[in-house]
């Protein structure tokens, strides 16, 4: 029933930029942290950013703190990353996910994925 929309990756040169989106329905957007994780070719699952369910606090992977920027627009029940100064260890495809912090029962949801390529 809950469904997501991924949508901005593609193709970039090393140093380009790209924004990712996901739209959320039939979800409580505002009781729910929003994140992105990305996983490569070979490599485990790894968390990239983190939005609180307000949008007041964000937490960043190292690897891509000063490049990389989440946000969320609660009317439109949309996050996005902002991805700058990319490189080609960036390359991987990236998920959405819906963490619930407020309220009761848990809930737990992802999204489809977009591939997101970094190469000259």
């Amino acid at each position: 029933q809950v469904h997501f929309v991924e949508s901005g990756g593609g193709l970039v040169q090393p140093g380009g930029s790209l924004t990712l989106s996901c739209a959320a329905s039939k979800l409580a957007f505002t009781n729910y942290a929003m994140s992105w994780y990305r996983q490569a070719p070979g490599k485990e699952r790894e968390l990239v950013a983190t939005i609180s369910s307000t949008g007041g606090s964000t937490n960043y992977a190292d690897s891509v703190k000063g490049r990389f920027a989440v946000s969320r627009d609660n009317a439109k029940n949309t996050v996005y990353l902002q991805m700058a100064s990319l490189k080609p260890e960036d390359t991987a495809v990236y998920y959405c996910n819906a963490r619930r912090v407020v309220g009761w029962p848990p809930g737990n949801y992802w999204g489809q994925g977009t591939q997101v390529t970094v190469s000259s």
